[in-house]
């Protein structure tokens, strides 16, 4: 009886420690809301007027086996205002398929039209993006180099309302707002826009304004050249190259300055393999970074304050670790409740972490990035979206789990790109697209069985009078539920 109850014991001691890493966490976000709200470090930036002072701009386009959006890349990319004489733009295709006839095809219309645009193909893909980037930049014309992925479509005024920006000359970087060209696509795509609105208003400005660390985006932002110089250049040994190279140069002493009100509308991940790839490379790449720059970061001059952040940051992703902790082991937990003489109800001080994501979350998207409709309809799709976003979080916790302990070991994959098929409409089907992915992989199948496994013990709560945890294990056999249906989904669609 010792040894159960010593179990139990332990059992709880390891469900307090996740509880309170969780919550420190979502005050660090309530921090930033705060900082947020505090004030705008944005300067007035002026607006460039003579031709004679736009500096060189080279555009590069990293991109790998785009065909149903290189087009519309290309064309939205020549069509930026900005002099033609101070524009180079730079395709790195390291594609394999229809991508690189397209765009040859599209080059040379436009180098016809006068535009100084060019295809930089590689006969291997060493470096993944990084790479890419990397001999790229031996090539650039510029002063300045901006970079899109392929699904990305800035508005035609980008250039003009972002380089003034480096009239500051330490400012090394300039990031932009991201949109989303088809948040309304699917209920996928709408959960996705909801906490990447959160990342790009609050993290990003709250981190700004703060005077905090914070991070280019890999796309829709600028470089300056000098600064990657410096900095040490693009380095592959993450699967996040733009947030090591961020941090590396702003231990540089280079500033990033975060530009909310200008918006580069991009395409989200409209299936869910494509969210994975997605999901598991920044969650990889983040450790894999963290593990990489924090002693850098540690052992730097910065402030304490600056530290702390920086620390917050890189490892954020390991929030997927302690929330997978928290459900597994909140089963076992509930047989001990009674046993230990546990009082559930004095945990409910835990629920500031809840309030804390909520009252975030509902500033950053109905306050903030939804556009403008009726007040009481943006609280009510709230109200229905909130707790849908927090069981597919919870359900992605095993998958991003894995990403990230992945990362803190070492352990080398490939970058896999998210595959984009040009979808801009509601309700398009994406399952007979050629990058169209369909395997059911062992992780699926995993969390196929952790729905089983909650769906379990609910059943059991309700039959043995535990249902301290109804409301956490209903949410998390929701999440792992719906994802194992989307792989399901997929697989018959796509045959």
């Amino acid at each position: 009886m010792e040894i159960v109850l010593t179990s139990g014991y332990i059992l709880f001691g390891i469900y307090i420690v996740t509880l309170v890493y969780i919550t420190i966490f979502c005050l660090l976000q309530l921090h930033l809301l705060y900082k947020y709200l505090q004030g705008n470090r944005n300067p007035d930036i002026p607006h460039h007027k003579e031709e004679d002072v736009y500096p060189m701009v080279t555009i590069q386009l990293p991109v790998y086996n785009e065909k149903y959006v290189i087009e519309r890349l290309i064309d939205n990319i020549v069509r930026l205002d900005y002099p033609k004489t101070k524009m180079e733009i730079q395709i790195l295709d390291d594609s394999t398929d229809d991508t690189v006839e397209i765009t040859k095809r599209k080059v040379e219309e436009y180098r016809n039209q006068g535009f100084d645009i060019q295809c930089i193909a590689r006969t291997d893909r060493t470096g993944f993006k990084a790479g890419a980037l990397k001999e790229a930049m031996s090539k650039a014309k510029g002063e300045f180099i901006a970079i899109f992925d392929a699904d990305f479509l800035p508005r035609p005024d980008f250039l003009k309302k972002t380089m003034p920006a480096f009239d500051d000359p330490k400012t090394g970087v300039v990031q932009t707002r991201w949109e989303h060209i088809n948040q309304n696509h699917s209920i996928l795509t709408e959960l996705q826009a909801f906490q990447l609105n959160v990342h790009f208003t609050i993290e990003q400005k709250g981190r700004y304004n703060a005077d905090y660390f914070l991070q280019f985006n890999g796309t829709a932002g600028i470089w300056r050249k000098s600064c990657i110089e410096d900095a040490g250049g693009w380095e592959a040994d993450t699967l996040t190259e733009d947030l090591d190279l961020s941090y590396r140069a702003q231990l540089k002493n280079w500033k990033i300055k975060f530009l909310e009100d200008v918006t580069a509308p991009a395409e989200l991940p409209a299936e869910i393999n494509g969210l994975k790839s997605q999901q598991f490379r920044w969650m990889k790449g983040g450790a894999e970074t963290a593990k990489k720059l924090l002693p850098l970061i540690w052992s730097s001059k910065i402030s304490s304050v600056r530290k702390i952040q920086a620390t917050s940051h890189l490892l954020s992703s390991s929030i997927f670790i302690f929330v997978f902790i928290l459900g597994v082991f909140s089963v076992p937990l509930m047989f001990f409740i009674k046993p230990l003489g546990i009082e559930m109800k004095k945990l409910t001080m835990f629920m500031v972490s809840f309030m804390s994501v909520m009252i975030v979350y509902f500033i950053a998207n109905v306050s903030i990035a939804w556009p403008k409709q009726n007040k009481a309809w943006m609280v009510l799709k709230f109200i229905c979206l909130f707790p849908v976003f927090l069981s597919l979080s919870m359900g992605l916790a095993f998958h991003n789990s894995l990403a990230v302990i992945e990362g803190f070991l070492g352990k080398k994959s490939a970058f896999i790109r998210t595959p984009k098929f040009g979808i801009t409409k509601k309700g398009e089907s994406v399952s007979k697209g050629q990058y169209f992915n369909a395997k059911i992989d062992w992780v699926s199948v995993g969390e196929g069985a952790l729905s089983l496994y909650f769906i379990g013990a609910i059943l059991i709560g309700w039959n043995y009078g535990h249902k301290d945890f109804f409301v956490l294990h209903g949410m998390l056999a929701i999440g792992y539920l719906t994802l194992f249906y989307y792989a399901i989904e997929g697989k018959f669609s796509k045959n």
